[in-house]
């Protein structure tokens, strides 16, 4: 089905590349910094599943949309941008401390409530800030056919295959970050300026990368 030589060398490059910092790890870091690893981990497996939209997408085709409507593509990076701002303004007003009391299923605020299951919150932020990324679809539509083998046939199949394995290789790695930007935030929580930082550092990465995806079309 799939050329193991291709495979091999499709995990080596796609390893590469996701311990190269970039959006996704930077909003994997944000996340983990202000609630811990739990946030941190939620917020990588939020990615995770969105590249697995993205990879199904590519094998079924789907993507091919966008050569033939570029108007979608910029339509699907302005939302992204808009929702990063929108993640960048939150966590500039944030007051809680990260983690909350275990760095787990909340952050505690002023009066000492929780704030709700973050962890949670994570995984959809990150599942929706990488699906509204239209980078991701277009580096799945140049990258993963350099890694199939047309003479085996089943080309979608082998598209799916290699967008599968990118999406469990991404994740060892990206919540290996988060799980060690969490412990950070552990080591940190107890002092509130620190906790303070750490919110302005997130809303700052937000409004990086919302600028960041909003000034580079393609």
């Amino acid at each position: 089905m799939v050329d193991m030589s291709l495979l091999a060398a499709f995990v080596v490059a796609i390893f590469v590349l996701s311990i190269t910092p970039g959006p996704d790890m930077m909003f994997i870091v944000a996340m983990g910094g202000r609630g811990g690893s739990g946030m941190g981990v939620m917020a990588a497996a939020g990615v995770a599943c969105g590249m697995l939209v993205h990879a199904c997408a590519a094998a079924l085709g789907l993507s091919a949309l966008f050569g033939a409507l570029p108007v979608l593509y910029h339509v699907l990076r302005w939302l992204g941008a808009a929702y990063l701002l929108y993640l960048a303004v939150r966590a500039f007003r944030d007051r809680s401390v990260p983690g909350g009391e275990d760095g787990a299923d909340g952050a505690a605020g002023a009066d000492g409530k929780r704030s709700g299951p973050r962890p949670r919150r994570a995984f959809w932020q990150g599942m929706i800030t990488n699906l509204l990324n239209p980078k991701v679809i277009m580096f799945n539509i140049a990258f993963l056919p350099q890694f199939v083998d047309p003479g085996r046939g089943h080309l979608p199949l082998q598209l799916l295959v290699l967008g599968i394995t990118g999406v469990v290789v991404g994740f060892c790695v990206d919540g290996s970050v988060g799980l060690l930007s969490g412990r950070l935030s552990r080591a940190l929580r107890r002092s509130r300026r620190l906790a303070r930082g750490l919110n302005i550092f997130s809303g700052t990465v937000f409004a990086g990368l919302a600028v960041r995806l909003a000034a580079t079309p393609r």
